[in-house]
Formats: C-alpha cells, sequence, structure tokens
C-alpha cells in the first residue's frame, strides 16, 4: 500500500487532550477504510504566518499512515467537513524515515546547516 505523510491543524481554543483525540478519531477512520495509522507527533500549538479563520495560533498534528488512496481521500474529506480543522496537507512518500521528526528534535540534535553565501 501507498506511504502517506499528514500534517494538520486545529483551532487553538481546543484543549490538548481533544486536539488528541482528533488523531485518534481520524487514525480509526483510516483503520475502518483498510489503512493503518503508523504512527503520529502531537506538536503542540504554534504561530501561525498568517491567520486563519481569524486564529493566529493552531494545534499542529503529523500522522504517517500506509493505507490505499479511498481510505486517504475519505479522512480527507471528513477533515474539511470538521469543524475544528483549519488545514490539512496530505504527501504520498515512498518510505517513511524515524522518528522523531525535526520539528520534535531539540536544536542540539539536529545536523548542522550548511555554510550560507555572501549576498552580492
Amino acid at each position: 500500500m501507498p506511504l502517506y505523510e499528514h500534517v494538520m491543524i486545529a483551532r487553538q481554543d481546543l484543549s490538548n487532550t481533544q486536539a488528541e483525540g482528533l488523531i485518534e478519531h481520524f487514525g480509526a477512520v483510516l483503520t475502518d477504510n483498510g489503512g493503518t495509522l503508523v504512527d503520529h507527533e502531537y506538536w503542540g500549538v504554534k504561530t501561525m504566518a498568517y491567520k486563519i479563520n481569524k486564529n493566529r495560533k493552531g494545534h499542529y498534528a503529523y500522522m504517517r499512515s500506509d493505507a490505499p488512496a479511498p481510505a486517504v481521500q475519505e479522512m480527507e474529506r471528513l477533515m474539511r467537513l470538521h469543524d475544528d480543522v483549519m488545514r490539512i496537507l496530505t504527501i504520498k512518500v515512498d518510505e517513511h524515515k524515524e522518528l522523531p521528526s525535526v520539528q520534535m528534535q531539540k536544536r542540539d540534535e539536529r545536523p548542522e546547516r550548511g555554510e550560507r553565501r555572501e549576498r552580492r
């Protein structure tokens, strides 16, 4: 089955447990339609670059799945209909990388960046 990565932004006025409950809910949708939720991370409340529906912040969640396309389409359809979900992004990937994601790693654990070039 194809591998997918999903990022979801939920409204800022939800509690942490409600936001994590959304992850479990949408994971169950995948499971009911023949897929599996491989792993998930709750990234917490983060400030967004611009307002979405008059919200400056949102609960970010990251999920990895192994599911057929119809299961992913059904999950995305339900996410779009859910009032608490503001944005979703789904990407098809060749393989899942190891956890934790870059977002969850501490700064000193991240690999070093390359040198910056000077602008002229």
